[in-house]
């Protein structure tokens, strides 16, 4: 089974290889994205975050998954020392950052619990899959034709977060001013939810967020940095190499 929807503003593919899978778990999966969409996405005036940003309703009335999402974005801004930070003075609450990583992981999951032993869910370029191996092409940060490496990775996720699709939109929340350190960050991890989100989070913190993500349990860091250098950690899945990034 193979299935592409546009959600959330990027296209979302779901590949299945298991035999036999009805149409019905694919219908699942784009229809939790969707409601997602309409949840919490904060340009829609009527979704849960929209209604919390403008105090119609209180955080003791948010519901278990936007909960959920508050505490995922404390703990990151936490960790990070402020650098990432879904409330931004004079633009309201925007937890796209994380929100992307965890639906998507929320969706991974749906397909597991059904029994799917083999699948590649892409969202955006970043990608949660089972059953591999899966190669995963990541992006040079300044030529759309070309590729810095490929990975492989049989159950986990790979997500990369850099300027090259929307310019400078990651903001370092501890000088308000756009993240420069570096081009592009890739993290691979167990769940996309912490691979989505720890890649914003070290982007936005400059050339020490790749020591930081590093750091992390579990996490495995390839970056371009702002002197086109490649930098990556000894258990990156490197499945084919493809010469420096320069």
């Amino acid at each position: 089974m193979h299935r592409v929807e546009h959600v959330m503003g990027f296209p979302v593919s779901l590949r299945i290889d298991d035999a036999e899978v009805p149409a019905a778990l694919a219908d699942e999966v784009f229809a939790w994205l969707r409601e997602v969409d309409e949840r919490f996405s904060p340009f829609k005036p009527g979704s849960e975050v929209s209604r919390l940003d403008r105090g119609d309703i209180s955080l003791g009335e948010v519901s278990a998954d936007l909960a959920e999402v508050l505490d995922l974005c404390e703990r990151y801004r936490l960790a990070t020392g402020g650098a990432f930070d879904a409330r931004r003075p004079g633009e309201g609450f925007d937890p796209c950052a994380v929100v992307k990583g965890w639906s998507v992981q929320r969706a991974a999951e749906l397909l597991t619990a059904a029994g799917v032993r083999r699948f590649c869910l892409n969202a955006g370029g970043d990608v949660v899959a089972a059953g591999g191996p899966w190669r995963v092409g990541i992006r040079h940060p300044e030529h759309a034709d070309q590729l810095c490496t490929v990975l492989e990775i049989s159950d986990g996720a790979v997500a990369t977060s850099g300027r090259y699709e929307r310019g400078d939109h990651i903001v370092d929340g501890r000088t308000g001013r756009p993240a420069t350190g570096l081009l592009s960050v890739t993290v691979v991890a167990s769940t996309l939810t912490e691979a989505d989100t720890a890649a914003t989070a070290a982007f936005a913190m400059g050339a020490e967020g790749v020591a930081w993500a590093a750091g992390r349990e579990g996490c495995e860091v390839f970056a371009v940095d702002a002197e086109r250098r490649v930098v990556r950690t000894e258990g990156v899945p490197v499945a084919q190499e493809l010469g420096s990034s320069g």
